[in-house]
């Protein structure tokens, strides 16, 4: 491949069928990306190919909503497909069937799409598939996040085991610190991980720091966990472990997965809660379905973001997905929850 340079006239990009030949003008100016270890990654490895130190984050919401300015400079990773951008990588099914219902053909937009287990797979192949080296720690780096992305584990222990992705994914995920401090640090992570290998950059200080922090988060979200679970009265095989937070009045968070450490044969974890508004909370609901490690590399049916496109709340991968429903009154949120629970317990049970 070749990469651009300063005195060169034109420059050479990669799209799906074609070199496309750029003028200096258009090069590529910002990378925005998924606020997660996904989106990290997949940020890295694009600003290794194409040299460009601007990366925003983003999730899904702010694409939805036009949050962002986003034209033909910048590289969109691990997002649902902005009305124009200069190249699109994801692996999100979800996001492929938005482009259909818009009669929009995936192919047909510079860069790829590809039903990978993580955007960072389908980056990776698409640059080597174009004769472009990375250096070897990156596909190590990129197996990590593709177990990590697709919750691929063997079993419960496996999961807990800490390895460098992980230890960096829960320091992600961890709610402490002000936004624009998060921010920066991800940046921080991207470049790090461009630049070094993975096992290297999990010993940096800030990381180490930020690990025990999560360890203590960790030990709080166990406990609302413990107090705010039950499963549904239909549900007597307790397939299906409801992680009720509609009684909060403040946002709170917990990693729902944590719930399979009380409930290791369970098949699924469902994480219903309000959403807040500049932290007020609103009678709108939010649903999370993750499936267990007990289904991996099984032979089964269970598709989370089916569930969540049948009911048309929502999207997501096989093994998690997520949706929301608005409502305008206490009651109708109550009444709401529970039809929508039912349903959604139905579904899966009608997906053998």
């Amino acid at each position: 491949m070749l990469i651009p340079s300063l005195e060169a006239m034109e420059s050479v990009v990669i799209t799906n069928k074609k070199l496309l030949y750029m003028k200096e003008s258009e090069m590529y100016q910002s990378i925005i990306t998924h606020n997660d270890f996904d989106g990290v990654v997949s940020a890295a490895l694009c600003s290794h190919v194409f040299k460009v130190n601007k990366i925003l984050f983003a999730g899904p919401s702010n694409i939805a909503r036009a949050d962002l300015m986003i034209t033909p400079q910048d590289i969109v990773c691990d997002l649902p497909y902005p009305l124009d951008c200069g190249l699109w990588f994801d692996h999100h099914e979800g996001n492929l069937q938005e482009l259909q219902y818009r009669n929009i053909e995936a192919s047909a937009i510079a860069g790829k799409f590809d039903l990978q287990p993580s955007c960072a797979r389908v980056i990776l192949n698409y640059f080597l598939e174009n004769n472009h080296r990375f250096p070897d720690y990156f596909s190590p780096l990129v197996e990590e996040t593709d177990t990590i992305d697709s919750f691929d584990y063997h079993s419960v222990e496996d999961w807990r085991t800490e390895t460098p992705g992980k230890i960096i994914d829960a320091t992600i995920r961890s709610r402490i610190g002000e936004h624009h401090e998060k921010r920066t640090y991800l940046r921080n992570l991207a470049f790090w991980l461009r630049d070094n290998p993975i096992g290297d950059v999990v010993k940096k200080g800030d990381i180490q720091s930020r690990y025990q922090d999560y360890l203590n988060e960790e030990q709080e979200m166990m406990n609302l966990i413990k107090d705010n679970n039950y499963f549904l009265s239909i549900d007597s095989e307790k397939q299906i472990i409801i992680l009720d937070f509609t009684n909060f009045n403040r946002p709170g968070f917990v990693i729902k997965n944590l719930a399979y450490l009380l409930y290791p044969q369970s098949l699924a974890v469902l994480e219903v809660k309000n959403l807040f508004n500049r932290g007020i909370k609103s009678n709108d609901l939010a649903f999370s379905l993750s499936l267990s490690i007990n289904l991996n590399h099984e032979n089964h049916a269970k598709d989370a973001g089916e569930i969540m496109r049948e009911l048309n709340i929502g999207d997501g991968h096989q093994g998690a997905a997520a949706g929301k429903i608005t409502c305008h009154s206490k009651d109708e949120m109550l009444r709401q929850k529970r039809d929508t629970l039912d349903r959604i317990f139905k579904i899966w049970q009608e997906q053998v």
